[in-house]
């Protein structure tokens, strides 16, 4: 496929399983979606991924995701469009496992800018250590909003402690920690 054909949506996707480390098993294309098929970067689990050009995606649309996830034998799900959501679909998707992609999500690497830092999101050892050493609270740390692009770029969720490294060139490197929260 050459990147002419490619929509914006696609584009999307192929930033997102870079972004996240998943490897894209299979795409398949019918008249509505783009389904994709990626495994994350442990191997243990399948997402199922979607391009909808629809202008707006509602519960149908979660409901025929939440079928094809069960059809497919994969847990998760996310759903890539260029329209908005209702809240109806936000709701729906929430209790189903899917994850609804804004439209405002890069098409681009934004990593790959200079004024945005490395984010990375710790693992449990790397957290219960980071709480030791500062003998805080998760809640006790400076927040971030799940919003945040580059918190959804990774695929950070409420509840997540995210490591910020900063390089500059009067403090060297620098090390922030943020506790992902709602919103």
């Amino acid at each position: 496929m050459s990147a002419e054909e490619e929509t914006l949506e696609e584009r999307k996707v192929n930033v997102l399983a870079k972004l996240r480390g998943y490897t894209i098993i299979s795409r398949e294309k019918s008249k509505d979606a783009v389904a994709y098929v990626a495994e994350d970067p442990d191997g243990k689990k399948r997402i199922l991924i979607w391009c909808l050009s629809a202008e707006t995606v509602g519960i149908p649309a979660i409901n025929k995701m939440a079928k094809a996830m069960k059809d497919a034998g994969v847990d998760s799900g996310i759903i890539v469009s260029s329209g908005r959501y209702t809240n109806a679909a936000k709701q729906a998707a929430k209790k189903k496992h899917i994850e609804l992609l804004p439209k405002t999500f890069p098409s681009f690497n934004i990593f790959s800018h200079v004024l945005v830092p490395k984010h990375e999101i710790l693992t449990p050892e790397e957290r219960e250590k980071i709480l030791a050493q500062y003998r805080v609270q998760p809640h006790q740390l400076p927040q971030i909003k799940a919003s945040d692009p580059a918190v959804k770029a990774i695929g950070a969720k409420p509840g997540d402690i995210l490591r910020i490294t900063r390089q500059s060139p009067t403090a060297g490197v620098h090390v922030a920690y943020r506790y992902v929260v709602e919103g």
